[in-house]
């Protein structure tokens, strides 16, 4: 399957909704989060939301979103976006509602603008557990996509699981599952060690 390029379509084609879905849910979970953690109003609103959708099982999730997006590639997107979501908005938020007092005092003592506190202290502080929300966040991001490819649509690698199951072809319908579980583990270990290399012990989360 991966010397006649089977695997490489098929990933191809989960790329795309995956690619799209995470760059949409980093730059407005990120926001996301920076808001509520600065706003006591916005964490009221949008904190018990984004714990319920995380606590959701996601299986159940995925099937609802074709009563409104149908069984289309924003459909797929819109799957990522929702898996992903939860863990890269909380981590944000807690990344910025946690940031160290002191620094908070130190920017006061200098005279800070509300601007420049934000952008030069609270931010970089948080930096560490933003970058390790944008990491789980894309673990989650592909179980979206591939689920969706499972439930939603038969394309990419959830369509060789279920093709292959159909046929009873269970060596490349293992197959497929392994490359799904190697891609993964691959993507989250580079992941860390570019954490590692970026952001020093006590800027990582616990």
């Amino acid at each position: 399957m991966l010397l006649d390029g089977t695997f490489t379509g098929a990933y191809a084609e989960t790329a795309g909704p995956l690619i799209v879905g995470v760059l949409l849910t980093a730059v407005g979970g990120v926001l996301a989060g920076l808001v509520m953690g600065l706003s006591p109003r916005a964490e009221w609103l949008g904190l018990p939301v984004f714990i319920v959708l995380q606590a959701s099982p996601s299986a159940a999730i995925v099937p609802l979103i074709t009563f409104v997006y149908g069984i289309g590639f924003t459909a797929k997107v819109f799957a990522v976006v929702l898996l992903s979501a939860p863990v890269i908005v909380l981590n944000s938020y807690r990344g910025i509602a946690n940031t160290p007092r002191s620094l908070l005092e130190m920017s006061s003592a200098f005279l800070a603008t509300r601007r420049q506190r934000i952008v030069k202290v609270i931010i970089p502080a948080a930096s560490g557990v933003i970058f390790a929300g944008l990491r789980l966040g894309l673990a989650q991001g592909f179980t979206g996509a591939v689920l969706a490819e499972l439930i939603i649509t038969p394309t990419g690698v959830g369509d060789l699981i279920t093709f292959n199951r159909s046929v009873a072809d269970y060596p490349r319908m293992f197959a497929s599952i392994l490359s799904i579980i190697i891609v993964a583990s691959v993507s989250v270990t580079l992941l860390q060690r570019a954490e590692q290399r970026l952001f020093r012990p006590e800027m990582r989360p616990a």
